[in-house]
């Protein structure tokens, strides 16, 4: 199966994206995508079933290395909040976001 681009779909592309090419920039951006496409369809009908997988391409292992999800008890209140810089009745105390007065 050969790949087929237009200048109509090159255009309808650009115009989607709310870009602005002369027809010579449309010309040329077509013979631009078609060798693109061109080349990603060799690379799809390359036969790779007897390229083994090795370490080189992939350097970490394929294994499950994620631990136990297992429930446990969160920190106590106190103590995260003595880490805090500032604190307020028993809450984090952040400088103000909104300036002014609500309304």
């Amino acid at each position: 199966m050969t790949v087929h681009i237009t200048t109509e779909e090159v255009a309808h592309v650009a115009k989607l994206a709310r870009l602005s090419f002369s027809s010579v920039e449309i010309e040329e951006l077509t013979s631009q995508l078609a060798a693109v496409l061109a080349h990603a369809e060799d690379i799809e009908n390359l036969d790779v079933s007897e390229v083994e997988m090795d370490s080189s391409s992939y350097p970490w292992s394929s294994v499950n290395v994620m631990r136990a999800d297992e429930p446990r008890g969160s920190l106590e209140r106190d103590e995260v909040l003595s880490q805090a810089p500032s604190v307020a009745d028993g809450r984090f105390k952040v400088p103000p976001v909104l300036v002014g007065e609500p309304s």
